[in-house]
């Protein structure tokens, strides 16, 4: 349900074809579904008297993008720090540790098939991470020199 207005930009992206629009919308689309967590986490904060005010949703979310605004800000090399935490976390949350955990979980229940394509997947993830930080690693220390 959350993920409907989601296809619903991509299509008008897809319509209107350009690079410029569609990376600045991918990146529009990317920071309110990384931040609406967040913020629904601090909105649950709000005592029960309160919570029927939408002010103070409006408080937190406007106190949440004038933080992130801040903190990119003020860090030097912000897109390559993130990179660097995107290219380690990343690949470790989203391929590494559910493959590792269905190993651990379902050990001696899985046949050879499944356990050969688990290791192929965390190697995958490795290797994407490995690449990935070096990438991030080597151009923050060009950046820095």
């Amino acid at each position: 349900m959350l993920h409907i207005p989601l296809f619903v930009v991509f299509y008008i992206i897809d319509i209107m074809k350009t690079k410029e629009d569609l990376l600045l919308s991918l990146i529009i689309i990317t920071y309110a579904l990384t931040i609406s967590p967040v913020a629904m986490s601090l909105e649950e904060l709000i005592p029960s008297r309160h919570a029927k005010y939408r002010m103070y949703s409006i408080l937190i979310r406007t106190a949440l993008v004038i933080s992130t605004v801040l903190v990119g800000l003020s860090i030097p090399f912000f897109g390559l720090v993130m990179a660097l935490i995107g290219s380690l976390l990343t690949m470790l949350v989203t391929l590494i540790f559910p493959c590792a955990c269905y190993m651990s979980i379902l050990r001696g229940k899985i046949n050879f098939f499944q356990v050969a394509m688990c290791i192929l997947v965390i190697g995958v993830g490795v290797a994407s991470s490995a690449i990935g930080t070096y990438s991030a690693l080597s151009q923050i220390i060009e950046r820095l020199s």
